[in-house]
């Protein structure tokens, strides 16, 4: 049996690389029928890796003429809601992209959703934008719920809260993915042999070692927006529009692609397109592979009667609670 999936906002598709691995682990057949995102470069990347371009900004394309499907993803952009930008929200553009989602449910109604964006969504307006979204969600009939997770706690050396809202058109719940999973030490995911060119200046590495001790084991060097400076043996979170400098290897060098890649979980046959810019914009907007695919398997495990009379194979993660971190 073929569960068609549709993949909006899909960047350079790390809801799809999730998605096809949830299905395999749960011995189901995935097959991608739309995608959709704006961005030339995303486009490039993902027809790349995928075989297919996606189509173009999602206000112009007629909710009926989306395939009908059993499953809707969407990393709706979180710049209107970010810290980082001007948390406008709704009165953003970009943040009203969210009712097209909508739209596309209300038209084709498919079995579940998963939706994701950034953590401070959750606070927003004080706590008002997202009350209007579950309000949109409940006069659509989805019986949803959300959790803030983060991706340290699937395996990648990168803290990156994000905040996930899954939905069901029949009664069900989702046994939420809580149990940590053992971090990736971040010398697996560094490149051995890393180009001058990623080097920064020797005044930015001088004033960095001015504000912080080297460490024996690889570290990431954060600057936050007040010039502090830490180190830590993983990653903060990837950001798009960051200073070149906002994180530095060992205090001295910026990520790769392939480095950052590997930060969200993207294999190494992933097929790069664009120049460092770019890359660096795409890995900054994709979602974490892991925590990602974590979800989709409990949302197919929801939903296995709805959509097959076989039962599909239990669980594998443990079912334990994260103390508040």
């Amino acid at each position: 049996m073929s569960i068609r999936y549709v993949d909006l906002f899909c960047g350079i598709g790390g809801f799809r690389y999730a998605a096809e691995r949830a299905l395999r682990s749960r011995d189901l057949i995935g097959e991608c029928v739309f995608s959709c995102d704006i961005d030339r470069d995303a486009q490039n990347a993902y027809e790349a890796n995928f075989g297919e371009r996606p189509h173009g900004d999602i206000t112009l394309i007629h909710e009926h003429d989306v395939p009908d499907h059993d499953l809707l993803f969407a990393g709706f952009p979180c710049q209107p809601f970010s810290i980082i930008g001007e948390s406008k929200g709704f009165e953003d553009a970009r943040g009203a992209l969210f009712f097209d989602i909508a739209r596309i449910l209300r038209a084709k109604r498919p079995t579940a959703f998963v939706l994701e964006n950034v953590k401070q969504l959750a606070g927003h307006d004080e706590g008002r934008t997202l009350s209007r979204i579950l309000e949109t969600l409940d006069g659509l009939g989805y019986h949803h719920s959300h959790r803030i997770l983060n991706a340290r706690h699937f395996g990648l050396p990168q803290k990156r809260e994000r905040i996930i809202i899954v939905g069901f058109r029949d009664p069900a719940s989702i046994a939420w993915p809580l149990a940590p999973v053992a971090m990736k030490p971040l010398k697996d995911i560094l490149e051995s042999d890393v180009p001058r060119q990623y080097y920064a200046s020797e005044r930015i590495r001088k004033r960095r070692l001015e504000k912080c001790q080297r460490t024996d084991e690889p570290t990431i060097w954060h600057e936050n927006k007040g010039g502090h400076i830490s180190a830590y043996p993983f990653s903060c979170a990837l950001r798009a529009g960051a200073s070149y400098n906002y994180l530095l290897v060992n205090g001295e060098r910026r990520l790769t692609p392939r480095e950052m890649l590997r930060l969200q979980g993207f294999p190494d046959s992933f097929i790069i397109t664009g120049n460092y810019s770019t890359i660096r914009k795409q890995a900054g907007n994709a979602v974490p592979v892991p925590m990602v695919q974590a979800v989709i398997e409990r949302v197919l495990d929801a939903i296995a009667g709805f959509i097959s009379q076989e039962d599909l194979p239990p669980c594998r993660s443990q079912d334990l609670e994260l103390s508040k971190r």
